[in-house]
């Protein structure tokens, strides 16, 4: 699930020199070929650090004094180890090994631990190198917690932590509160209230616990329709079967969700939703329809379970990078062309649309096609239509869902509008821009064909949620 979860990606990092990484290949090398260690016994001549010397020994058979049996049955690796090395990188080893209880033995077995996971913690321990990647990182942060090896596990979420979207942040989540990450889950929030609808819809919101989903479907601040959030709960409470070994009935999924189905905000929906979905599908009964049908309709209306007040979400926010607007009698004219500019952020937001100038001669419809690239490939695109009031206000144009965009990167914003000939256009720009606790930074675009940029022109806003 893992490498469905997780973009292809691999983080190896050291403190070590280059001459560390070549005694661990080397080291491999001689354990293929069943040598103890490179240059028979004079060996330890070739290396001139302590950590060079260690990492010859990592997963070597030479003076290991312990051996450990990895992974569930049938799925075993014998790992070789030398207590003073784990006991110096580790307490719980340490413990294990010299501590007032410790057992003189020479093979443990963890059957909780998975051999690729428990071997990249070793490596660390042994060649002060983390080596990881999407597929093991989650088993790699267990070790590194129950090992108590704090290094290795910050390391591990801040993977995490990078490699977080929509698609992996509901299964993050419940991950997060089971290792007891705080920062990440609150990283988790973020993502899943920004762009709830992408992070429900996705695979990974059906691989979560009870416990989780009750959480999020709780949350006052997702920015989802509610008929959305519903949507997903039976997906997930379909696949609660399958975990369960039960048929996925309606009766069978209703059982799966319990209680966990009153969260669900059902009298906030659009009456058209509830008619059409929820009230069809069967895991509702038959008083529950109802009276929430009377709820919509009637003027005294029942008492329900189900919370009746739609979710607050997330209010956007506006960068405006324009300190005034204007008009002329020959400008701002479109004519198919393109209004860009680049952008770049100190922290993660999600930009959900722009705000555009419209026309400065009387009221008009404009039809924009927008675009949000990173390093010229496109992210979100979509052509929508907008009406202008002849007024010097901005007017939003929203993508169809919020965007993810990462500190520290260049990103472009474009549009191309139809309309009326003139309209307003920004003046007196701004390189750099505090909007709440986001600091945004501009420069003109190599696509911008139209005369916007940094100083003047369109695209006065990004409309965001942080």
């Amino acid at each position: 699930m893992a490498a469905e979860l997780f973009p292809a990606k691999k983080l190896v990092s050291s403190a070590s020199s280059s001459s560390s990484s070549s005694a661990a290949s080397l080291q491999q090398q001689n354990l293929s070929n069943n040598n103890p260690a490179p240059g028979g016994c004079s060996w330890q001549g070739l290396y001139p650090t302590i950590r060079e010397r260690n990492s010859v020994m990592f997963n070597n058979e030479m003076m290991a004094d312990v051996h450990f049996v990895v992974g569930p049955p049938g799925g075993t690796q014998r790992v070789p180890g030398h207590k003073y090395v784990l006991a110096v990188g580790s307490s719980v080893f340490h413990a294990m090994f010299y501590g007032e209880l410790a057992e003189d033995t020479e093979e443990i077995r963890i059957p909780d631990v998975e051999p690729p996971s428990f071997l990249a913690m070793l490596k660390y321990i042994y060649c002060d190198e983390i080596d990881l990647c999407a597929d093991t990182v989650l088993a790699t942060l267990y070790a590194a917690k129950k090992y108590i090896v704090p290094h290795l596990a910050r390391a591990c979420v801040n993977f995490l932590e990078t490699s977080l979207s929509a698609k992996n942040a509901c299964v993050l989540l419940s991950q997060s509160c089971l290792f007891e990450e705080p920062d990440l889950t609150q990283r988790c929030w973020e993502v899943i209230d920004a762009q709830a609808e992408l992070a429900l819809r996705s695979e990974g919101f059906c691989d979560i616990d009870t416990q989780t989903l009750e959480s999020i479907l709780r949350r006052e601040t997702l920015n989802a329709k509610e008929m959305v959030v519903f949507e997903a709960a039976l997906s997930w409470a379909e696949a609660e079967c399958q975990r369960r070994d039960l048929p996925p009935s309606i009766d069978n999924k209703r059982l799966v969700l319990g209680k966990a189905i009153y969260l669900i905000r059902i009298p906030a929906m659009a009456l058209e939703d509830f008619a059409n979905g929820a009230a069809q599908s069967g895991v509702l009964t038959l008083n529950e329809t109802n009276d929430i049908f009377l709820w919509f309709t009637a003027s005294r209306k029942p008492e329900l379970l189900f919370c009746t007040k739609p979710r607050k979400g997330l209010a956007p926010q506006r960068c405006h990078r324009f300190q005034s607007c204007a008009y002329r009698s020959n400008q701002w004219r479109y004519r198919g062309r393109c209004d860009s500019i680049q952008f770049a952020v100190d922290r993660r937001v999600f930009i959900a649309g722009f705000g555009l100038y419209g026309s400065s001669c009387g009221s008009a419809e404009y039809s924009a096609k927008m675009e949000l690239k990173r390093q010229g490939v496109p992210m979100a695109q979509r052509v929508i239509k907008f009406f202008s009031d002849g007024s010097s206000s901005t007017f939003p144009v929203w993508f169809d869902y919020p965007v993810q965009i990462e500190p520290d990167t260049f990103y472009t914003a474009s549009v191309v509008l139809d309309g009326n000939e003139l309209s307003y256009f920004g003046q007196e720009g701004m390189t750099e821009v505090q909007s709440g606790k986001v600091t945004f930074q501009f420069q003109c675009s190599s696509d911008s064909t139209n005369g916007t940029g940094v100083q003047g022109g369109q695209i006065p806003e990004l409309i965001f949620y942080a």
